[in-house]
């Protein structure tokens, strides 16, 4: 089998994972966090979101998390923002990309958009317009591409023909979201190989993998088998959904690193440096890593 010589990380713990965990952490906690990620070799991490803090409260200090935490050459430090104003606000904060975010099915996109799938992308045009005067780059999710908690199964020629609007829209890259994490190797797999023959090359994708039923490395190994490189992970764990009973949320960052170790995928991300990471935000929130390699890793140390 052939697999690719490395790997990219994108970290979402200080976004995805925090927005959906019950404590809200201030500044100097937030940006402690993203500087421990940074020193352990992660290249891009996820550090904010610019979004109406009635609707995420947890995220209402991103801005001065850009402006307090240590940036290192190299690193990307990308935010989410949705519409024209949480994109002037990432400008103003000097993040280094933006992503918006799509749901392949109406169900999803009401319940949490609020709008139809096709309001949505009526919405992000003058984000993806102001952005490109910008030179800044635009990252697009998906949401609930293995399957949706209100329609159940998804169609991936559904998902892989919004993957193509995304892209021809001018993000860079589609990160495809198995929200709720009922994704398997096979579903995966499917999946992939729709999107990847409709003229998607691999490089344009990403996988963010929640992993409520345990699947979540499985499916990552299944993209990497199909030449998709960039994962998406979150520190201990961290996050969770809220449209699915028991999700343990995003797939550890720490269990990505061990897989990818095995494999023999370079990945550029210093094991003990990560751990402490982990170590400091666990603290934090009061709770113990969902990692079991890096549970296991903190007892060899």
């Amino acid at each position: 089998m052939n697999y690719p010589t490395e790997a990219c990380l994108v970290e979402v713990g200080p976004r995805d994972g925090l927005q959906n965990e019950a404590t809200a952490l201030s500044v100097k906690q937030k940006s402690t966090l993203v500087d421990y990620l940074s020193a352990s070799g992660l290249s891009v991490i996820e550090t904010g979101s610019f979004v109406s803090p009635r609707w995420v409260p947890q995220m209402a200090n991103s801005a001065d998390v850009f402006q307090t935490i240590q940036r290192k050459a190299g690193v990307r430090y990308s935010a989410l923002a949705p519409n024209e104003r949480g994109l002037q606000d990432a400008i103003a904060a000097q993040a280094s990309e933006v992503a918006i975010f799509v749901a392949v099915t109406e169900s999803f996109s009401q319940k949490n958009l609020n709008a139809s799938i096709e309001q949505t992308f009526e919405r992000y045009k003058p984000v993806l317009e102001v952005a490109a005067q910008h030179e800044l780059p635009v990252r697009g999710y998906l949401s609930c591409v293995l399957g949706c908690p209100y329609e159940g199964n998804v169609d991936p020629a559904v998902v892989s023909a919004l993957t193509q609007r995304l892209l021809e829209g001018g993000c860079y890259e589609v990160s495809l979201g198995d929200t709720i994490g009922t994704g398997t190797a096979g579903s995966t797999a499917r999946l992939l190989d729709t999107i990847l023959s409709g003229g998607v090359s691999a490089h344009q994708l990403a996988v963010h993998c929640h992993d409520t039923y345990g699947q979540a490395l499985a499916n990552i190994v299944v993209a990497l088998q199909h030449g998709v490189a960039t994962i998406d992970s979150s520190i201990a764990g961290l996050g969770g959904c809220p449209y699915a009973v028991g999700a343990t949320g995003n797939v550890a960052t720490e269990d990505v690193i061990y897989l990818l170790e095995g494999l023999g995928i370079q990945h550029g991300v210093q094991i003990p440096a990560l751990l402490k990471a982990s170590d400091y935000i666990c603290t934090q929130l009061g709770r113990e890593t969902q990692s079991r390699a890096g549970r296991a890793l903190s007892l060899n140390r």
